[in-house]
């Protein structure tokens, strides 16, 4: 709380998964898509808030095998926003990853979110392996379908802060440089430009 407070962090996030089971996993895995673990998660997240004094942002992540489908993850994360009252940290590339991945339409996971709830986002690329399995990597390129989906946050959400997110093979300054420019461009309503022009 004071190290947010003396450098004046806007905002405090945090994964919506799991990496504890009695020792840390080193990996985000995801919460059981149900009502007990949506309430369990909830309850943290206000304790978490009480003590920061300040609301905080969730991110979507990425998974790739549902610990349980009593709930669809559209509905695990709107219940938990609305249960803990916090925010969402939007990651565009996880939504298109998990689309893909779990047979579902992007565009209307998006318009299913509570738009005064996002706080900002993210958007990356990610790797494609055997078949169409997506890994969310920040290793490659954003691809053209996840600029699409930010294009379309933006026109449904507004124009949120936005973080391009990069973990390795990092080109250079320029390409990242032409990226970010996208992401602005997007969020001034110039839509039209994607990753091709961004290389």
């Amino acid at each position: 709380k004071e190290f947010l407070d003396t450098h004046r962090i806007r905002y405090y996030s945090e994964h919506l998964t799991f990496c504890a089971d009695e020792g840390h996993l080193y990996d985000l895995m995801p919460i059981p898509f149900t009502e007990e673990a949506a309430k369990y998660v909830a309850e943290r997240i206000r304790r978490v808030q009480d003590i920061l004094g300040r609301r905080i942002a969730m991110e979507n992540a990425s998974f790739y095998c549902p610990l349980s489908t009593e709930m669809d993850e559209l509905a695990f994360i709107n219940e938990v926003l609305e249960s803990a009252d916090c925010d969402l940290l939007l990651d565009i590339n996880n939504v298109y990853v998990n689309s893909v991945n779990h047979e579902y339409d992007p565009y209307e996971f998006l318009r299913g979110l509570p738009r005064r709830r996002i706080a900002y986002g993210h958007i990356a690329g990610h790797s494609k392996e055997e078949g169409t399995l997506l890994i969310d990597t920040h290793g490659t390129d954003v691809v053209q379908a996840v600029w699409d989906l930010l294009a379309e946050a933006y026109r449904w959400f507004g124009g949120f802060p936005t973080l391009l997110e990069r973990d390795s093979n990092i080109p250079s300054v320029e390409v990242l440089c032409a990226q970010l420019q996208c992401i602005r461009d997007f969020q001034k309503g110039e839509i039209g430009m994607g990753s091709n022009e961004a290389k």
